[in-house]
């Protein structure tokens, strides 16, 4: 099997697919959590291509970018199956893919040190400075404001709740999800990176309020 040509067709797929999303789970975020998934994956000795094309065909598969979970699933399984030989490879991949997401900070632990990795590169990216662009991002594309004083953030611990794009604003997703993801993280190293970019954000939003703030003493 030749990794590096099986990686570069998946990139292409992954392009096709997510090329024109204006959500902040474009190729782009792809590409990042690949190379951060990488890069853990050889500090922590995870399997790298697995991590990789795990990594690169998440979002995919993404519930908010298809008609359902089922159906993006079935997609990535499809293009696995096209392009790879060992089921238990593809399986592997197919288990990180439905059981990495955020899910309102739920959802199952990952079964694998490969899993751990993916879901902890994916989580970085939400983080930082990154983080906090694609935050507004989303909230832009979902019609929700950057902030309400009036509207508090909410219990995210219900997935029906988490999904619920049509409540909520940009800031108050740093209390619903953002900021527990230092808590959450699986492996040393990422927990490692998590603590500078959660640092940042804090001091974004200290920066935030006062300015928003700002006259109104």
């Amino acid at each position: 099997m030749n990794e590096s040509l099986i990686i570069a067709q998946t990139e292409d797929f992954v392009k096709d697919q997510l090329g024109q999303d204006t959500t902040g789970h474009d190729w782009w975020h792809s590409d990042r959590v690949r190379n951060t998934a990488a890069e853990i994956a050889k500090i922590e000795s995870a399997d790298v291509f697995v991590c990789t094309m795990a990594a690169l065909l998440h979002d995919v598969a993404d519930e908010k970018l298809n008609p359902s979970k089922e159906e993006g699933l079935l997609k990535v399984r499809s293009w696995l199956s096209s392009n790879l030989t060992d089921e238990q490879q593809i399986n592997h991949i197919m288990m990180i893919i439905e059981t990495m997401s955020f899910s309102g900070g739920g959802g199952e632990p990952m079964q694998t040190l490969e899993g751990q990795v993916v879901q902890d590169a994916d989580r970085l990216d939400a983080l930082g400075a990154i983080g906090i662009a694609r935050t507004f991002i989303f909230s832009g594309a979902k019609g929700r404001p950057a902030y309400d004083p009036e509207v508090s953030p909410r219990d995210e611990s219900l997935q029906k709740e988490y999904r619920d794009y049509s409540k909520g604003t940009a800031i108050n997703h740093f209390y619903e999800k953002l900021l527990k993801l230092k808590f959450l993280m699986n492996t040393t190293y990422g927990r490692k990176l998590a603590e500078e970019r959660h640092d940042f954000m804090l001091n974004f939003l200290e920066h935030f309020y006062k300015e928003w703030n700002q006259g109104s003493q």
